[in-house]
């Protein structure tokens, strides 16, 4: 397995994807493309005193900034770590891609560069809330403005790369909404749910209908459907919610010598409950319907959420998800 790394693109770059990358290599082994300016990335590790011995380097000029439109790394930027990286994943130099760079600029650099897999008409990004059962969320970020074909596709993609990823047969599929009846939400999300009401018949889709926000957390659905837009309010939410539960608590547990010594007593509870909500533990998220793995990272990763990152690319490369998708996919064909 060979994992090709956009080391330029984020918030922390280059030092914590460098980081992030000897400790994966430590740890799970494999082959590794570390793609950036040569110069700066050796300068910066033995700033940090990491050795890249056993590393390949691929060298890029331009780095994609998270300024950038979105056609960056496909038009404007080609000799940019990201388009770098982007064309030596299509070429076959390596098995999967890890990026924290701007997240329009790898979608469409993805879907124009890498492409497409057989079937797929618009590709989703697919994150994993930590809820029990998980649920997976997409569209998460990339696809501001959707059609009503495209939501019946991300429930497709997502109901099959469910199964795939945690063994559900049949997983429930809902439509994000601000009410649970079929008459609420804007014509989007009306005209949607006419759709999916069809796919639970013709495509085996199985369509609980809408979910709210504040029902996600509690098994209305194990994959929720969205809009982009919509999907990455609802992601960041998740995040900042558990922030806050985790800073109320450790400052309830710190707050006199009582509760201090409860703390003791419950700290391997509360290291699994922080552990749950911890964006570093889950890594990054699949653009689901590209034809090669691209993992998006958080744009503030650090080392230890960059290395997750690269372990699930690791383990969605190694799943069979995207040839299962293409194939659900094709042979949905002309249904959507």
């Amino acid at each position: 397995m060979k994992i090709i790394i956009d080391c330029m693109g984020g918030d922390n770059a280059p030092a914590e994807m460098l980081k992030g990358a000897v400790a994966a290599k430590g740890e799970l082994g494999g082959e590794y493309i570390l793609v950036g300016h040569k110069e700066k990335l050796s300068a910066c590790a033995a700033e940090l005193g990491l050795s890249l011995d056993g590393f390949e380097i691929l060298h890029a000029e331009d780095v994609v900034t998270m300024e950038d439109d979105a056609m960056a790394a496909a038009k404007t930027k080609k000799d940019s770590s990201m388009a770098v990286g982007l064309r030596a994943l299509a070429e076959g130099a390596g098995d999967a891609i890890v990026s924290c760079g701007n997240t329009g600029a790898l979608f469409s650099g993805a879907t124009l560069i890498v492409k497409r897999a057989k079937g797929i008409h618009r590709a989703a990004i697919a994150t994993v809330l930590p809820y029990d059962p998980p649920v997976l969320l997409l569209d998460s970020g990339a696809n501001v403005v959707v059609t009503t074909e495209h939501l019946v596709e991300f429930a497709v993609m997502g109901a099959s790369y469910y199964s795939k990823l945690f063994g559900v047969e049949d997983p429930k599929v809902g439509l994000l909404s601000n009410g649970t009846e079929e008459t609420k939400g804007t014509p989007l999300c009306r005209e949607a749910y006419e759709r999916l009401t069809e796919a639970k018949e013709t495509m085996g889709v199985n369509f609980v209908g809408n979910v709210e926000a504040g029902a996600v957390p509690f098994g209305a659905c194990h994959v929720v459907v969205t809009d982009g837009f919509t999907g990455n309010i609802l992601l960041k939410t998740v995040e900042g919610a558990g922030k806050l539960v985790m800073g109320r608590l450790k400052g309830m547990f710190y707050s006199s010598a009582l509760t201090k010594l409860a703390a003791l007593i419950m700290k391997k509870h509360l290291a699994g409950f922080k552990h749950s909500f911890d964006a570093t533990e889950h890594g990054g998220s699949p653009i689901l319907g590209i034809s090669k793995p691209v993992i998006k990272a958080h744009g503030s990763s650090n080392a230890k959420a960059f290395k997750n990152a690269i372990r699930q690319a690791k383990t969605y490369a190694e799943s069979g998800a995207i040839d299962h998708i293409s194939q659900v996919m094709q042979s949905k064909e002309g249904q959507l």
